[in-house]
């Protein structure tokens, strides 16, 4: 009995010993598998690394692009498209002006009564449409006769609040987010069609030319007196409430910047200079390129994947298109080559931009102790449970990473603007106040992006110049800011209203 006892012992002593082998074997390969998700996520940390020089060397690049492009045609990645707009709203607008926002599957009609100087916007009202997909791929007459009779439904409804002056043609301000040639501050020509519309026959037509025989069938008695992009909406609704505001910026979906620039420092300007000495450049940022940008393999493939290679660098790396797919691609690759979700691949973790920016700043916003806003967002959208809390934490960390590389990227294009302008530094005491518009999605509901985008450009300009530099948000560019700009160029600037 002794020896069967002595032999079971070792035999038991033995799977003990080959179990203990099998868990050391796994922890040691799991802890294997941890460091390389953790080299992973700090060679991406290094890479989209933004200290302060590189920020400033940014907005040089920026800086010099922008006088580029504003000697020559094609002399830049930035277009410094000439808007034409050279009366920016004053404040002291009065009357009844219309909007037309066409960017999408919708468009918006707006209306606003202005009441002059110091009471602002009175009155606003405004009706959205979805446009039937047919339109979309049909012929230009159709959609702007749709476009029309939407309209001049909406003209009919005006309200006891609303008043245009007698005798006088209601005027619009379209806002028009597709690329156009533009030719004048109230005539544009279609470049090409984007967003899921194909209509051939309207490419190369003037944009308002179309717009104005459809109103004209119909019998609406309506001038269209600035055709604008967002951008340039945001400018005037921002200068419309405070008169040191120099630029707009949109930071959403997509990302763009509009600024005042000194007429004479347009050399691809040949006609007369304006009046008013000014002119509104829309920039067309989201091209910016440079060698000083941070750019990472992530970045190099999502760009390789994209509708349009090689173009928008600066876009796909700060806006809100983008900033949750970065997300998802080191994700992807932690998975693949770390086994960072268990041994297989969570399928979904492999569509391209299924992780929205939106869900990516909740989980960044998380402080719950359990990070269960995490742990719920990887489940609905991309199908992993059983998160454990340090994987969330490392979620949560890459969030805070491409957002803080985005948000400082975008502070650097502010003051490579600031720089054009010869505002980024105190001139002989003086001190001048400068204030940037900022409208767009991502800005104004992700706040640790805002947060860090303003605390960014503080510590680019310095306490003693930051002092002067203020960031507001300027809301609806789109909307009341295409409204404010057919006043400030309405037929009948300068006559008194009867």
């Amino acid at each position: 009995m002794g020896k069967v006892a002595v032999g079971a012992a070792v035999v038991c002593a033995a799977a003990v010993c080959a179990a203990a082998a099998l868990v050391v074997r796994h922890r040691m390969r799991s802890s294997g598998k941890w460091a390389r998700a953790m080299a992973i996520v700090k060679e991406f940390e290094e890479k989209c690394g933004t200290p302060l020089g590189k920020l400033r060397q940014v907005a040089d690049a920026m800086t010099v692009e922008m006088h580029a492009g504003l000697a020559s045609e094609g002399g830049s990645k930035l277009k410094m498209l000439i808007s034409y707009v050279d009366n920016l709203p004053t404040g002291n607008e009065k009357g009844l002006f219309y909007a037309l926002d066409l960017g999408g599957t919708n468009f918006r009609v707006l209306r606003v009564q202005l009441g002059g100087q110091g009471k602002h916007i009175i009155n606003q009202e405004f009706d959205e449409v979805a446009i039937p997909r047919h339109l979309m791929t049909g012929s230009s007459h159709e959609l702007f006769d749709f476009i029309a009779a939407a309209l001049a439904k909406f003209v009919a409804t005006e309200s006891e609040g609303f008043h245009p002056a007698p005798g006088r043609q209601r005027e619009l301000g379209f806002t028009f987010s597709f690329p156009v040639r533009q030719l004048s501050i109230s005539s544009g020509t279609l470049i090409k069609w984007t967003k899921g519309f194909d209509i051939e026959d309207a490419v190369g037509q003037d944009v308002v030319g179309e717009l104005t025989k459809a109103m004209d069938k119909i019998g609406l008695d309506m001038r269209v007196s600035a055709l604008v992009n967002d951008t340039i909406g945001t400018l005037a609704g921002g200068r419309y409430c405070n008169q040191d505001v120099i630029a707009g910026v949109i930071l959403g979906t997509g990302t763009n910047a509009a600024y005042v620039e000194r007429a004479h420092a347009i050399p691809k300007w040949h006609d007369l200079l304006p009046k008013s000495g000014e002119m509104v450049i829309n920039m067309e940022w989201g091209n910016f390129r440079s060698s000083h940008l941070p750019l990472t393999e992530y970045d190099q493939a999502l760009d390789d994947d994209s509708l349009n290679p090689g173009e928008q660098i600066f876009e796909k790396i700060i806006s809100g298109m983008y900033l949750g797919d970065i997300v998802r691609r080191v994700l992807c690759r932690m998975a693949e080559e770390a086994a960072f979700f268990g041994d297989t691949v969570p399928p979904k973790l492999r569509i391209p931009l299924i992780l929205r920016t939106p869900d990516m700043s909740a989980m960044h916003h998380d402080k719950s102790s359990d990070l269960r806003v995490v742990g719920s967002k990887l489940k609905d959208v991309l199908e992993i449970s059983n998160t454990s809390l340090k994987m969330r934490k490392v979620v949560v960390e890459l969030c805070d990473i491409v957002a803080s590389r985005g948000a400082r990227l975008s502070a650097a294009g502010i003051l490579g603007i600031l720089k054009k302008l010869g505002r980024d530094t105190i001139r002989d005491g003086e001190k001048q106040k400068s204030v940037i518009g900022i409208d767009g999605g991502l800005y104004e509901h992700y706040t640790e992006f805002r947060t860090c985008l303003e605390s960014t450009l503080k510590e680019l300009l310095g306490k003693e110049v930051a002092e002067n530099i203020v960031i507001e948000h300027s809301n609806d560019g789109s909307g009341a800011g295409a409204a404010l700009l057919a006043a400030s160029h309405s037929q009948y600037v300068g006559v008194e209203e009867s």
